[in-house]
């Protein structure tokens, strides 16, 4: 079975500013890394705008509603907080970017793909259900999760996150739901704060082991392998989501793990492996950070060829 690419050209209309480093040319060159040869097997879908009702699954409507109002002027920004900003074609971006993250569900839930990939921004895992926070607007990977339970009737869904900051969006979405698995390395102490290994949900259903500044391949497979994944299998999920996020590279300048681009293959690999076993092979991933652009896009399209040779 093929591997879906959901994307929209309106993720690239958003724009934070100059110099932002969650910029449109880091879509630009994932795309770009994923449009060779090699992937020309890839089944390319646009993503459709998620609805009030996909969206107020995770945040109340209030929030949904607020955001959706920003509309600056052409060439204008209005900030939500220190590191997050919202243009003119922002709000369209994020409807879009949970947009794919839905249909790329419904898409490996229907059977029509084995897996997708929805290359998006604005990310998601930090945004908080009534906080849009550290770049994100919507929390991308939580409306999946909550879509598949809601309408595709799923009792446990799983979303693993290897981005070097922790989602707190996510765990705070998850914490006190016992069908829903949140399993994270990302460097500790760190932006946002949070992600410490004793937050443990209300199952222990939260699986976060901090990595420590320059730490790098050994560390990061031995906190997947020895901690992340054998609580991952315990929980079996039918559905897993990742949260793929690429900035724990050793060349991104936004953090300091020193990963080598195959480390992101191994972890695809091992990730598709539990899917497999307990769902089918039914993973969605959704792209959330990654600020060197060169080593983002080597990074996207190794996780991609991983998906494909699922």
């Amino acid at each position: 079975m093929a591997t879906a690419l959901i994307t929209h050209a309106a993720c690239l209309e958003h724009d934070p500013g100059p110099y932002h480093p969650e910029c449109p040319d880091r879509l630009r060159v994932v795309l770009q890394a994923l449009d060779g040869p090699a992937f020309a097997s890839l089944i390319r879908e646009e993503a459709p705008r998620a609805t009030k009702e996909q969206l107020v699954r995770v945040h109340p409507a209030r929030i949904v509603d607020a955001i959706l109002a920003i509309r600056p002027q052409e060439g204008d920004t209005v900030n939500i907080d220190a590191d997050t900003a919202m243009s003119a074609g922002s709000a369209e971006a994020g409807l879009r970017a949970a947009g794919a993250a839905v249909h790329a569900v419904d898409l490996v839930m229907h059977g029509a793909v084995k897996n997708a990939f929805a290359a998006v921004r604005p990310p998601g895992h930090h945004a908080e259900p009534s906080r849009p926070m550290g770049f994100c607007l919507f929390n991308n990977a939580g409306i999946a999760a909550q879509h598949a339970r809601a309408v595709h009737g799923l009792k446990r869904v799983a979303v693993l996150d290897f981005d070097v900051h922790h989602g707190n969006g996510t765990q705070a979405l998850f914490a006190q739901n016992p069908e829903l698995f949140y399993g994270s390395s990302h460097q500790h102490p760190f932006y946002p704060g949070t992600g410490d290994a004793w937050e443990r949900g209300i199952a222990n259903n939260i699986i976060n082991i901090p990595l420590r500044e320059r730490d790098s391949s050994a560390a990061f497979r031995d906190a997947w392998a020895g901690a992340i994944i054998p609580e991952l299998e315990a929980f079996a999920p039918e559905l897993l989501i990742i949260s793929a996020g690429f900035d724990a590279h050793r060349e991104d300048p936004l953090a300091q793990i020193r990963l080598e681009t195959e480390d992101f293959a191994w972890i695809t690999d091992a990730l598709l492996a539990v899917a497999e076993k307990h769902g089918g092979g039914r993973v969605v991933s959704v792209l959330e950070g990654g600020y060197d652009l060169e080593a983002l896009a080597a990074s996207a399209a190794i996780h991609v060829r991983g998906l494909m040779n699922a």
